[in-house]
């Protein structure tokens, strides 16, 4: 029997090997009898792989039976094949230190231990955790503002009231008031200390879709007293056609006796009323660090305590409060001093309502809390109705809304007196929420 590998032939024991009785063997190349299979080409795509024999005790692969370990007793033996296939006890491609590469099949995969970040989960959650903490943050901080509110008016207390129209009016009021205020910031204020509260100005803020419209009435506008209901006593005070200043009706029976004389002698429905006292002007002004305004024409007032110089300047909380309180250095007096405050208001709600201001919370929690700690509004007032007027009064001086006094025909006995007709005609283009083309003083 043969005994030999395939493909050899011939007696061993005559050609070489411990059985050849030959002086001298013959040399490899001159051995016919043993013939090797050609190997294949290499494949480009990655160099030839070592098989690696199966370890002991972990199983013998049958995939080896055919020219492999077991039918070559001599493991020397290359036949130069490679089949591509890797032994081993690992399922994925070996990285040449007993190790493996998970999650193969060209993916990428990970190192063993370390899984691949996943991106898009990760931002995603960002996402969702930034959308979380602006919620929390934007409903604490409504919270917050609406607690500070003094809802002080109840204009349910009116009486008489004419019918709503179109827009939403507001009734502006700058008071007098000193509560909260100390005598050193009396004095460096001048503002005197007189007891109780008085209108220093008042305006009505239509905001529309025909764009706002700002009228400034002057304190010393000659009104009607019309009969009303005592906001403390709830007496009810029969009218007597009494004339008296507009800021009168303030100083007798506060707020509610105002809005009912306005709306009388207006026949404009006020939806709000909104007041704000000195101190409160002056902090609001010196927490968004200063009101930028142009002063075209110099003035100076004892009383006030207004030194200005013409040109463009930054004023300050005392500054600004002198800056709208002169009256007496001032040509046209009250008429003038309306224009003024106008000016200014309308300079403070644009440089305020700025993204400066509004995502940088060291700015806007001082400025509100500047603000809402001395507004006084009424009952049904809503932060966001607030909010509504303050950008209203920003529109003002935004190129889409219109500033002006209320009409003006003389005056008697030092007051100011309304000109009827065109009051009248101004109500129904705000009632119809009409472009206002009315000219005041």
């Amino acid at each position: 029997m043969n005994d030999w590998p395939d493909r050899r032939t011939g007696d061993r024991s005559e050609r070489y090997g411990r059985g050849s009785d030959s002086a001298r063997p013959e040399s490899a190349r001159a051995m016919p009898h043993i013939q090797r299979r050609p190997t294949p080409p290499q494949r480009p795509q990655s160099p030839p792989q070592r098989p690696q024999v199966p370890p002991q005790g972990q199983g013998y692969d049958d995939r080896y039976q055919d020219g492999g370990y077991a039918n070559n007793p001599d493991p020397g033996y290359d036949s130069g094949y490679n089949t591509g296939q890797v032994y081993g006890s690992g399922g994925g491609g070996s990285d040449g230190r007993g190790g493996g590469r998970r999650g193969g099949g060209g993916d990428g995969g990970y190192v063993q231990g370390r899984p691949a970040p996943d991106w898009r989960r990760r931002i995603k959650l960002g996402a969702l955790t930034l959308v979380v903490v602006v919620l929390a943050v934007s409903i604490s901080t409504y919270f917050w503002a609406d607690s500070k509110l003094k809802r002080e008016v109840d204009l349910s207390k009116v009486i008489e009231r004419p019918e709503s129209g179109d827009g939403t009016n507001y009734l502006i009021v700058g008071s007098d008031s000193r509560e909260g205020m100390s005598a050193e910031e009396k004095k460096r204020l001048r503002t005197g200390s007189a007891e109780g509260k008085r209108t220093d100005s008042m305006m009505i803020l239509h905001d529309g879709s025909s764009g706002p419209t700002l009228i400034s009435l002057p304190r010393d506008s000659n009104v009607e007293i019309p009969s009303f209901v005592g906001s403390e006593s709830g007496k009810k005070f029969q009218g007597t056609g009494r004339q008296v200043k507009l800021n009168a009706a303030y100083a007798e029976d506060g707020p509610e006796l105002l809005v009912r004389t306005v709306e009388f002698n207006t026949g404009l429905h006020i939806d709000h009323y909104v007041e704000i006292g000195f101190g409160g002007f002056a902090k609001i002004v010196d927490a968004i660090g200063g009101v930028e305004l142009d002063i075209p024409k110099a003035f100076k007032d004892k009383k006030s305590g207004a030194d200005f110089q013409a040109g463009k300047q930054t004023l300050n909380g005392e500054q600004s409060l002198a800056f709208v309180r002169t009256r007496y250095a001032l040509p046209g007096s009250d008429l003038d001093r309306t224009k003024n405050q106008q000016k200014f208001l309308a300079a403070l709600a644009s440089q305020t309502a700025t993204p400066g201001t509004i995502i940088n919370p060291f700015k806007l929690y001082p400025t509100m809390g500047a603000g809402l700690d001395t507004l006084i509004v009424d009952k049904d007032m809503s932060l966001w109705a607030l909010g509504n007027m303050f950008f209203a009064m920003k529109g003002v001086t935004g190129g889409e809304g219109t500033s002006m006094n209320i009409p003006i025909s003389g005056s008697v006995g030092g007051n100011l007196v309304w000109d009827k007709a065109k009051v009248k005609q101004l109500v129904e283009q705000l009632n119809n929420d009409e472009k206002v083309t009315v000219k005041g003083n």
